[in-house]
């Protein structure tokens, strides 16, 4: 039996559609920072296999309130990995300081620069510690129809105004849910011991967030004006990664994973809006 958590969240309802017989939760249901909950809630229901979609990802916030953060990215996955099941755990780029210029393999050194990315990358490290099987993804800038993204919001203000301000020295992969869903799915039967470890999924192609935001318009037919900008002119709270580009060769060769460009990801997703 599969156990998604954080199941109302972008990627946990694109895996609810193509897994309609997981059993699926989110905190109201599952707290996973209660450690005797999960174990009780993963033998009740007999769970084979959690996949953690569960996770605190308001960046700027976390840096005023990094307890509950770590409470969630890290006591969390550790409780999870705790309970026996195979795991599949989402994590993100932000473990990187991204000053790198070459597409980031998963064995390179991790240095977060904020207190989301520090988090994500001590709960990464209790999943590899307390699972038997697990198999941590990394992605990164994923957008979804559902709950609130960059697309949506480009959509929204870009109806709203003439003009926009889009950074464009912050350069990845844009990753649309639906794809990494898919891919998780064909991941899960083929978990096992020798396979465990770190793994990087984004859609292929790289482009800065001014780059997205312009294709963005341009799919959706809407004329706002897309200006790029210096991060410098766009301060936020937490630190982000100048350059977060994943190598995804070993999730390919591994799990004989084919992955699209992010342009062909981003249509899907704006079919459905």
């Amino acid at each position: 039996m599969f156990l998604i958590t954080g199941s109302k969240g972008q990627l946990g309802t694109e895996l609810s559609k193509l897994l309609p017989q997981a059993i699926l939760t989110d905190v109201t249901d599952l707290d996973i920072t209660d450690e005797n909950a999960v174990k009780d809630y993963v033998a009740t229901h007999n769970i084979d296999t959690i996949i953690n979609c569960a996770a605190y990802t308001a960046v700027d916030k976390a840096e005023d309130e990094e307890s509950l953060a770590a409470k969630i990215n890290i006591d969390g996955p550790r409780n999870l990995a705790k309970s026996g099941a195979k795991i599949v755990h989402i994590s993100t780029d932000y473990v990187f300081d991204g000053s790198g210029h070459t597409p980031y393999q998963p064995e390179d050194k991790a240095n977060p620069v904020s207190v989301y990315g520090k988090t994500k990358l001590a709960g990464e490290q209790e999943v590899l510690k307390y699972a038997n099987e697990a198999v941590i993804i990394r992605t990164a800038w994923l957008y979804s129809p559902y709950g609130n993204n960059f697309v949506k919001t480009m959509r929204r203000l870009g109806a709203e105004k003439e003009s926009l301000n889009v950074v464009s020295d912050q350069i990845g992969s844009p990753t649309y849910a639906g794809d990494l869903a898919a891919a998780i799915v064909q991941i899960l039967p083929q978990i096992s011991s020798k396979n465990k470890g770190i793994y990087h999924f984004t859609n292929e192609g790289v482009c800065s967030w001014y780059d997205f935001a312009d294709k963005i318009m341009e799919l959706s037919g809407l004329t706002c004006k897309v200006n790029p900008i210096p991060s410098s002119a766009y301060p936020t709270k937490a630190t982000r990664p100048f350059y977060s580009v994943l190598d995804k060769s070993k999730i390919k060769q591994t799990f004989n994973i084919k992955i699209e460009h992010w342009e062909k990801g981003l249509k899907q997703c704006l079919k459905q809006l």
